[in-house]
């Protein structure tokens, strides 16, 4: 295939049109998508007015099942968000623990990532790359992938409108 100063010309016109290089090549019928784009980069096209691409309308297979949103504030867990709502529901039950601090966890309950079993709390305590870094491994809550505590840590109830028009300031005073 040869470009010949007629199918540059035309080359010219379609891409002006809007048309893909896909488009064009098959226009063309005997030359290849990359082909086009190739020699559009050569002849310096590559920038183009605003006009509307012709775009083929894809029709999607319709499923039987109607399509449920997924949240983003749950995990999709079996009984995620009855355990989320018991957490948001019920004040943490007094403990010889702080909520913004850590558990000791004694070295004989500390979990590996071979040790844990499906029942096991997955919060990761220290750095991975040091030798004492191990996951909580107290008994989890069901349908979370964490212990009462750590659950606490990480579903944190949403704040109101007025508490989030404040994080700017609180952000500017903190580094100021």
């Amino acid at each position: 295939m040869a470009w010949t100063e007629e199918r540059v010309e035309l080359l010219k016109k379609l891409w002006a049109e809007g048309l893909s290089a896909s488009q064009i090549a098959n226009r063309f019928g005997d030359i290849t998508r990359n082909a086009v784009i190739g020699k559009v980069h050569r002849l310096g096209l590559a920038g183009r007015a605003t006009t509307q691409r012709i775009k083929a309308t894809r029709t999607r297979k319709q499923s039987s099942k109607p399509r449920r949103a997924r949240s983003p504030r749950f995990p999709r867990l079996p009984g995620a968000r009855e355990a989320l709502r018991k957490l948001g529901s019920e004040p943490l039950p007094e403990r010889s623990f702080e909520i913004e601090g850590e558990l000791e966890i004694p070295l004989e309950e500390r979990a590996s990532i071979e040790t844990l079993t499906p029942h096991s709390c997955r919060w990761p305590i220290g750095d991975p790359t040091h030798e004492d870094f191990h996951f909580c491994g107290r008994t989890k809550m069901p349908g979370l992938p964490y212990c009462e505590f750590h659950a606490h840590k990480a579903y944190q109830p949403l704040q109101s409108s007025a508490g989030r028009k404040t994080e700017p300031a609180v952000r500017q005073a903190i580094a100021g």
